[in-house]
């Protein structure tokens, strides 16, 4: 289940009937300019992340809730969140919207989500990153087509998170493989277990500043003489990063391409999708 409410700016004010709530699921990327928006709009938004860490991401609002904590219980994710979905409706105060601005990687959360709001009659709309022309990338269908690419000897950067590692080094076992990993113990944990040793691993929590997280990491690429980067096309800011990077850096760029949606879900960029959603009474007040 959830974790605990954290109430950013004292108690969240909701209208009769609580018309006017979102809930958004969402993480560090795009979620906390969209928050912003919808509050901007008159709307009172729950925002559900994983972490404390990312919930520093906010800005605090009095029409801001924070809630902290894997979205999981006995009967998994779409379980929680059909609790957390009539609940809500029995005290009064249902979801106008769920917004799913999960990252596009994250299948599980996002199927779950599909389910459990048409189970429910809840209105599910899905925020569609952009998706750049690969310019100059090479795109792979799945971490199996690592098989097929001369990877003997080369110094491979994995920076796809650390959920999937073993299978990227399963599939590339010629590579000499290095990880960009968050400081997290569970991430620590999947990259040694994948085999990469403590010197070819970087804990690192993406800085603030753009061009500090570029300077970190071409250090990293210079000092373990990287070749190959191989990184999500998620179509947010870390592909971004990578791209730039790689071209400045004059190394090969492998793009893993981004699972299917599952259905379910009304999928939109985001500028449709604010048009969609309209404005809460709230911008009114």
């Amino acid at each position: 289940m959830q974790g605990p409410a954290l109430h950013q700016g004292g108690a969240v004010p909701q209208p009769p009937g609580g018309t006017a709530r979102i809930w958004l699921i969402a993480g560090t990327g795009e979620g906390p300019p969209l928050a912003a928006q919808l509050l901007e709009r008159g709307w009172s938004v729950r925002v559900s992340v994983v972490s404390a860490a990312a919930a520093r991401a906010y800005a605090p609002h009095p029409r801001l809730e924070l809630r902290v904590g894997a979205l999981d219980g006995p009967a998994g994710p779409e379980g929680a969140v059909l609790v957390e979905l009539r609940g809500a409706a029995e005290r009064g105060q249902p979801f106008r919207w769920l917004v799913d601005a999960s990252h596009p990687f994250a299948r599980r959360i996002s199927a779950a989500l599909a389910l459990a709001c048409a189970s429910a009659g809840q209105p599910l709309l899905r925020l569609e990153r952009p998706r750049p022309a690969a310019s100059g990338a090479t795109v792979l269908a799945d971490l199996k087509s690592l098989a097929g690419i001369d990877l003997k000897a080369r110094h491979l950067l994995l920076a796809i998170g650390a959920r999937r590692l073993a299978e990227a080094v399963a599939h590339s076992p010629g590579a000499v493989h290095h990880a960009r990993l968050l400081p997290q113990p569970g991430a620590l944990r999947q990259a040694m277990a994948a085999g990469i040793g403590a010197a070819r691993l970087a804990a690192l929590r993406p800085p603030a500043e753009a061009g500090a997280a570029a300077s970190i990491e071409a250090a990293l690429c210079r000092r373990w003489r990287i070749e190959m980067v191989l990184c999500r096309r998620s179509g947010g800011p870390s592909e971004s990063h990578w791209r730039r990077l790689c071209a400045e850096m004059g190394l090969r760029l492998l793009l893993l391409e981004r699972p299917p949606e599952p259905p379910g879900a009304t999928l939109l960029p985001l500028a449709a999708l604010l048009e969609r959603l309209g404005e809460g009474p709230g911008r009114l007040a």
